[in-house]
């Protein structure tokens, strides 16, 4: 590395982290104006609130913003070497404009690894704390009523359940079916079917059992059945929001499970898996977008690269919300959707750095 190098390093890093540091004061002077009167309702300790809810909000709002930071960092300290001459001292004495990105390019990277790790590893363990601050003292629990609900709970085994409320732990008109070469070979019918916390079993009353071999088949009926099936209330109060306390292995290997049982609502948790491994691309993207809109010198001055930036950046966090939407709403695949703009804007930042002044 050149003197040139590391001086632009670590402007970029210290404008970056500087700009987060005011953020997050700012960010969390306007949290807590907003959620005093929870904090005073539900007796939140002031030790809970630092430690336990802020202490770990802030690794969480550092990865949601990371990326926009990013750019608002390159294009205010860029646009104040611009209009100091700088940049074209640079170019001046030699260094080609491909090599004057060398530096964004590393910082862009370290900043990216850096958001890979807290998405992935480091904010689903910090979130723990979090969440269960919010479900003790600022969020009502929540109740789902579910209607209509399939699922395939191993190969060959599917559960039927009209309704299920999980107030009471129980459900309406339950079918179990079991199918081997893919042929009916046991079927288990309820009309209501109840979860027994201290035993750890199902209660299914008004049972009706057909198990069916070759051309044999025999029929048991009851009043009342306890029973031991492999799943469990929580199957069926699953909330798109814990996806935040999963790290990548583990929010890979409930993809897998909700795949096996047919959930409609597996394309979520897989925009969700795409997201955390392209926003830290998007770093790089905006990082060179951010050089080539600020490095030349302009009447307007840093006004005018911060307004145009900016612009950009919005249309980038709409197209992505776009996609989403498609692939959670429609039939576009989740890796395609996330994907499609950082591939867009990839192509931007190809364009526009092939124009930039050099």
């Amino acid at each position: 590395m050149r003197t040139i190098d590391i001086y632009i390093i670590k402007k970029f890093l210290g404008t970056f982290f500087f700009t987060l540091m005011l953020l997050i004061f700012i960010v969390i002077i306007f949290d807590i104006s907003e959620k005093i009167d929870d904090f005073l309702k539900f007796d939140a300790p002031l030790h809970a609130i630092i430690f336990d809810y802020y202490l770990n909000f802030v690794p969480y709002f550092i990865n949601l913003f990371s990326y926009l930071l990013t750019f608002i960092a390159v294009i205010f300290f860029t646009s104040r070497m611009a209009s100091n001459s700088e940049i074209v001292a640079i170019l001046s004495a030699g260094i080609s404009f491909k090599r004057f990105l060398f530096p964004y390019f590393i910082s862009a990277v370290v900043l990216g690894l850096l958001s890979f790790f807290l998405a992935n590893f480091i904010i689903p363990y910090t979130n723990r704390s979090m969440f269960t601050f919010e479900k003790r003292y600022l969020k009502e629990p929540r109740e789902f009523n579910n209607q209509n609900i399939h699922k395939q709970i191993s190969v060959g085994t599917f559960i039927y359940l009209e309704n299920f409320n999980t107030h009471n732990r129980s459900g309406w008109k339950f079918t179990l079916e079991q199918f081997k070469d893919r042929e009916l070979i046991y079927k288990l019918k309820g009309e209501r079917i109840e979860w027994d916390s201290l035993k750890g079993r199902w209660t299914i009353n008004n049972y009706f059992i057909r198990r069916i071999n070759g051309m044999d088949e025999s029929i048991t009926k009851g009043t009342r059945l306890d029973t031991i099936l492999p799943f469990k209330p929580a199957d069926f109060t699953e909330d798109i929001e814990e996806v935040k306390i999963m790290n990548y292995f583990v929010l890979q290997e409930h993809i897998n499970k909700k795949e096996l049982r047919g959930d409609p609502d597996v394309i979520k948790y897989k925009v969700k898996k795409y997201e955390r491994i392209a926003f830290p691309f998007a770093t790089i993207i905006l990082t060179l977008i951010g050089v080539s809109v600020s490095s030349r010198k302009v009447r307007g001055g840093i006004g005018y690269h911060l307004g145009f930036g900016l612009s950009l950046t919005f249309i980038y966090i709409l197209f992505m919300q776009i996609f989403t939407v498609f692939a959670t709403l429609g039939n576009l695949p989740p890796l395609i959707a996330v994907w499609t703009p950082n591939i867009i804007f990839g192509l931007i930042a190809f364009v526009m750095i092939r124009k930039a002044p050099k």
